[in-house]
C-alpha cells in the first residue's frame, strides 16, 4: 500500500451494544492469559483450544481485536506506509494501538490462524450521507460458505473532539454484502460480494438497491481464481476492475495510480527474474562454448568421437538461441534497467557470431578425411569469452 492516503475512524452517534448472542465469546475471551495476548499465533491458539464453530471463531476474533486496541489518533499522520503486514500487527499487538489499517491486518490474521477463509478490503466509505475524505480498510471472512463483512475499527469505538472512545458496537460484525455496501465501497468491486455490483457513481449517489438488469457477476467463481494467480496478475485484474467501475473522486484516483505502480514494479521484478534466468543459461552457454575453444586450441585432442565433437558447439549454440528468443520476451521494465537489457542483447549476438564461426570449422574438420583434418589446425590461438 503506497502513501497515498490515510486511514479513516469512525465517528458515530449511535452504538450496537454486546449484550445478548455472543456474551459468553466475549467473557470467554475477556479471561485470555497475558502471555497469549501478545501474538497473533497466541491470540488464535487461545481461541482453538476454546471454540469449536467458525461463528464462534470469528467473533472472538473481532472481540479480541476491537476491545483491545484503541485508535491512536496522535499518530494517524505519522503512519510507516512501507511497514509490512507482519509489523504492522506485530507492533499493533503488543501496543494496543493502531489505526483501521492495524484493526484490519491483525482481525484477518487472527481469522486465518483460526482456519477460516478471511480477505483485507481496501475502499472508502460514507457516513451521515457524505463520501469520506480518508480511504478505509475492513475485512470479509467465510462462515460456513456465506460470506459476511467486518469493521473491527467501527466496531471499537468512536472519535469525538480528537478523542478515542472504546465501546464495542455490533453494528459492523458480520453484515451482510448487501446491507453493507451502504456504508463501505471496496476499490476493487470483487469485494462487493455480490453478484450485481454497484459502480462507485451509485455508491456516491446511494443508488445501492440491487438491479437484476446486469450482467449477473460469479464473485465465487473469480475469487476462487485470483487466489490462484500470480502476483502481477491479481495487480492487473484490481487495477482493470477499478478502471472499470469508474475512476469518480481523489481517492479511487490515488488507489488506481497506487495499484499501476504496484503493477509496474511487479511487471519489472518479473522481468528482472527472467533476465537473470537467461543470464544464468548465457553464462553457462560461454563456460560449455570455453570448453569448446580450449579442445580446438589443443588441436581437437584427446581424439573423440565426431558425434561428441558436433555437439560441443551444437549445445552452446542452441542454448544461446534459446536465450536470444527468451530476452525478447521478458516483458515490460523500468527504464533504469534498459541498458542492462539491452547489452545482454548485444553480447548474445557477438556470441552468436563467434560460435557461428566455430561451428563451420567443425562442419569442414568433420567433412574431410583424418588425413586432411590434420591440415586444418594452424597457429591461431583462439580466446575464450568471460562470463557476465
Amino acid at each position: 500500500m503506497k502513501n497515498m492516503f490515510l486511514f479513516l475512524m469512525f465517528t458515530v452517534v449511535s452504538f450496537g451494544q454486546t449484550k445478548g448472542i455472543y456474551d459468553l465469546v466475549d467473557a470467554k475471551m475477556d479471561k485470555i492469559p497475558n502471555n497469549l495476548s501478545n501474538t497473533t499465533v497466541g491470540i488464535a491458539e487461545y481461541i482453538n483450544a476454546n471454540f469449536k464453530s467458525e461463528n464462534d471463531k470469528v467473533r472472538a476474533a473481532f472481540y479480541w481485536t476491537a476491545s483491545n486496541i484503541s485508535y491512536d489518533i496522535e499518530n494517524i499522520e505519522s503512519i510507516d506506509y512501507k511497514e509490512i503486514s507482519q509489523d504492522k500487527i506485530k507492533n499493533a499487538v503488543l501496543t494496543k494501538k493502531g489505526v483501521c489499517i492495524h484493526y484490519a491486518e491483525v482481525f484477518n490474521d487472527i481469522v486465518k490462524k483460526v482456519g477460516v477463509k478471511s480477505y483485507l478490503v481496501y475502499g472508502y466509505t460514507k457516513q451521515n450521507g457524505k463520501v469520506d475524505i480518508l480511504s478505509h480498510a475492513w475485512c470479509a471472512a467465510r462462515i460456513d460458505n456465506i460470506w459476511w463483512l467486518f469493521d473491527p475499527t467501527w466496531g471499537a469505538g468512536y472519535v469525538d473532539k480528537r478523542k478515542f472512545f472504546k465501546k464495542i458496537s455490533n453494528l459492523n460484525y458480520k453484515v451482510a454484502p448487501n446491507q453493507f455496501i451502504a456504508s463501505h465501497m471496496p476499490f476493487d468491486y470483487l469485494w462487493q460480494f455480490l453478484n450485481q455490483p454497484i459502480t462507485n457513481q451509485e455508491f456516491i449517489d446511494g443508488k445501492i438497491q440491487l438491479n437484476k438488469t446486469k450482467v449477473n457477476f460469479d464473485f465465487v467463481t473469480q475469487i476462487g481464481e485470483y487466489d490462484n494467480m500470480s502476483d502481477l496478475d491479481k495487480a492487473k485484474m484490481t487495477l482493470s476492475r477499478m478502471e472499470k467501475n469508474g475512476i469518480r473522486n481523489k481517492l479511487i484516483q490515488e488507489m488506481a495510480l497506487s495499484k499501476k505502480s504496484d503493477v509496474d514494479a511487479l511487471q519489472n521484478n518479473e522481468a528482472m527474474d527472467k533476465m537473470q534466468a537467461i543470464s544464468d543459461d548465457y553464462n553457462q552457454a560461454i563456460a560449455m562454448f570455453n570448453d569448446f575453444i580450449y579442445y580446438r586450441n589443443n588441436r581437437f585432442k584427446p581424439v573423440l568421437p565426431d558425434e561428441e565433437i558436433k555437439a560441443m558447439i551444437e549445445s552452446p549454440k542452441q542454448k544461446i538461441m534459446d536465450c536470444q528468443s527468451r530476452i525478447y520476451k521478458i516483458g515490460a521494465y523500468n527504464d533504469s534497467n534498459t541498458a542492462s537489457v539491452k547489452s545482454l542483447k548485444n553480447s548474445i549476438i557477438d556470441v552468436l557470431k563467434q560460435i557461428e564461426v566455430q561451428e563451420k570449422f567443425v562442419n569442414d574438420y568433420l567433412s574431410k578425411s583424418k588425413s586432411g583434418r590434420k591440415g586444418m589446425f594452424n597457429t591461431t590461438t583462439f580466446f575464450g569469452i568471460p562470463v557476465r
